[in-house]
């Protein structure tokens, strides 16, 4: 009996002490008396997806080659942006990218498209010689070698693109072969990847 009340009073003494505390305070005190042991907080947040740092402008080499699956047309449809790491560390790069076609092969003279974005970004951790890849999907100039556009607007033709990574700079890109040919001035783009898309 005298135990069973000695507990009782030293319980009722605890709660009056955790209601006094700060929030945080009387929530680790709260799971310390519940348990009779210890317990952690959980983390609040995550651990960085990288420490690797972000990727220069210099860091990187850009290559563009035609899609194997783009939108019918005659035109270019679709195309990779390949951007290979050429220093000696890992780096890391994430979001949309900034597209523009680039007036007369000169990126100073450049027409930025309108970019819509698709999927979600997260960063990417390229080592030294890895590769990350974008995916641009061009409204498509249709009919043969007299191309039109279905708005009624002129096709475009450019001998290369100025494709921008937040935070990695601009780079000047042509097609590995070809030319780029667009209606619409608008470019639908993905998320920089690490999977190579088709």
């Amino acid at each position: 009996m005298r135990d069973r009340h000695s507990t009782r009073v030293t319980a009722a003494a605890l709660t009056a002490i955790v209601a006094t505390l700060p929030p945080v305070a009387a929530q680790t005190a709260s799971a310390r008396t519940a348990g009779g042991a210890s317990a952690e907080a959980a983390p609040t947040g995550t651990a960085p997806a990288s420490r690797a740092p972000a990727c220069t402008p210099e860091a990187l080499e850009a290559t563009a080659y035609q899609a194997a699956q783009r939108p019918p047309g005659a035109g270019t449809g679709a195309a990779i942006v390949a951007f290979t790491n050429v220093s000696a560390r890992a780096c890391v790069v994430r979001g949309h990218p900034t597209v523009a076609v680039a007036g007369n092969g000169s990126p100073e003279r450049n027409l930025p498209l309108k970019v819509t974005r698709q999927g979600s970004a997260a960063p990417v951790r390229i080592a030294p010689g890895g590769t990350a890849w974008v995916k641009l999907t061009f409204v498509p100039v249709r009919g043969g070698a007299d191309g039109y556009c279905v708005s009624g607007a002129a096709p475009g033709m450019f001998p290369s693109l100025v494709v921008g990574l937040p935070g990695a700079g601009k780079h000047q890109v042509a097609l590995v072969e070809g030319e780029i040919t667009e209606c619409d001035n608008k470019v639908t783009v993905t998320a920089v990847s690490a999977t190579r898309p088709s």
